[in-house]
């Protein structure tokens, strides 16, 4: 596994928790944060480009959810703030192809990791 994201945890709706996905073989990557709640398809929760300088949300979480990544570029963080249950999901970071652009995202992610539950209570 070559990314590895970790923070997850219970926390009460309105609280926050900070998610971490190490990457350290991506730094020249954009990398997306997507969430998988039971049930139900996987969605794409937001996106880094490899600067840092670009970044995407879904509407579900704008306001409420930062991404960001560290100046090595190999940990990518996803603050997430006012939480609700319906954030409640297992969270992945996932790698796309190494960009020529610094502030290119990617519709496409080739390279994924392990999940972190989120569980978020009512």
């Amino acid at each position: 596994v070559q990314l590895q994201a970790s923070g997850g945890g219970l926390v009460q709706a309105g609280g926050s928790l900070r998610l971490s996905c190490a990457a350290p073989t991506f730094s020249r990557n954009p990398v997306g944060w997507f969430r998988q709640a039971p049930a139900k398809e996987r969605e794409f929760v937001a996106s880094i480009s490899w600067s840092g300088g670009t970044t995407r949300y879904a509407e579900s979480v704008k306001g409420r959810f930062t991404i960001s990544r560290t100046y090595d570029k190999n940990t990518v963080y996803l603050q997430m703030n006012g939480l609700k249950p319906e954030d409640t999901a297992v969270y992945y970071c996932a790698a796309g192809p190494t960009a020529r652009s610094a502030d290119a995202l990617t519709p496409r992610y080739d390279y994924w990791g392990w999940g972190t539950q989120v569980t978020v209570s009512s």
